[in-house]
């Protein structure tokens, strides 16, 4: 059941999408060749601890993970599409890397991603990447009150799908609020005017995946968590927490 958030609520929610926003400043700065995905879930702790945050993730178990999640970040590298678990190999130089984060703070959640190279960027890397976002801003563009979930779908879709790019099936975004995950769900593909009208309250985490080889098949590291593109092309991952209003879609997550 779609939980509508008050005007009261969506302002408390900006407060947790502060602090996510300030943890992936952090771990992005903190990020560099040498460096590990163990430092920067620790210098992620360390923001979480400085604002009195929780962590929606550390401990996290859905059904499909063998144990529970043992970060506060996930870090995701090269052919890692999302759910990285925080380890001690360390950066190289040209590493493509996608870091999720949240915060939970006062009893609301925020949830938040981005990806970023570390050192010298291949040209495809960042087209990658560039894609990922805009297909981020084209959801954010169609999460308005009036229009449906299939809206946002088809948005994300269209970019991804246009630049040649893949979308891993059964992944996509969701509603937040009081729970990380809450209904409904947000593909990341799909028809226009079909699904779930939305609604003035409703607060949405949409993020876009993206696959380089063009493919759409992933599969389960041996951790459990990690999923990697089968074809070991690179991947993309960008996300926002996003309020729809009757003024229009509100990024609860920007800095």
């Amino acid at each position: 059941m779609v939980q509508l958030k008050t005007d009261t609520s969506i302002e408390a929610m900006r407060e947790s999408g502060r602090v996510v926003a300030q943890v992936l400043t952090a771990a992005r700065e903190a990020a560099a060749v040498g460096v590990t995905p163990r430092e920067l879930d620790e210098v992620a702790r360390e923001v979480l601890r400085k604002a009195g945050a929780g962590s929606p993730f550390l401990n996290y178990r859905p059904h499909f993970a063998p144990t529970p999640f043992p970060g506060v970040i996930c870090a995701s590298v090269n052919d890692a599409i999302v759910h990285g678990i925080p380890n001690d190999v360390p950066l190289r130089d040209g590493d493509l890397v996608s870091i999720d984060a949240g915060a939970t703070l006062d009893g609301w959640a925020g949830d938040s991603a981005i990806s970023f190279t570390v050192g010298h960027a291949r040209p495809a890397d960042t087209q990658l990447i560039d894609t990922a976002f805009e297909a981020l801003e084209a959801g954010i563009a169609a999460a308005v009150v009036g229009n449906r979930i299939g809206d946002i779908a088809h948005a994300i879709g269209t970019v991804c799908r246009t630049a040649g790019y893949g979308i891993p099936e059964g992944f996509g975004g969701h509603g937040i609020g009081r729970a990380m995950h809450e209904d409904p769900g947000v593909p990341n593909e799909g028809r226009p005017g079909r699904g779930m009208p939305l609604r003035h309250g409703m607060v949405l985490a949409i993020e876009p995946m993206l696959i380089s080889g063009g493919g759409d098949d992933y599969h389960p590291d041996r951790d459990g968590w990690t999923l990697r593109t089968n074809d070991g092309s690179r991947a993309a991952h960008a996300e926002h927490t996003v309020a729809i209003t009757n003024d229009g879609p509100r990024i609860l997550t920007a800095l």
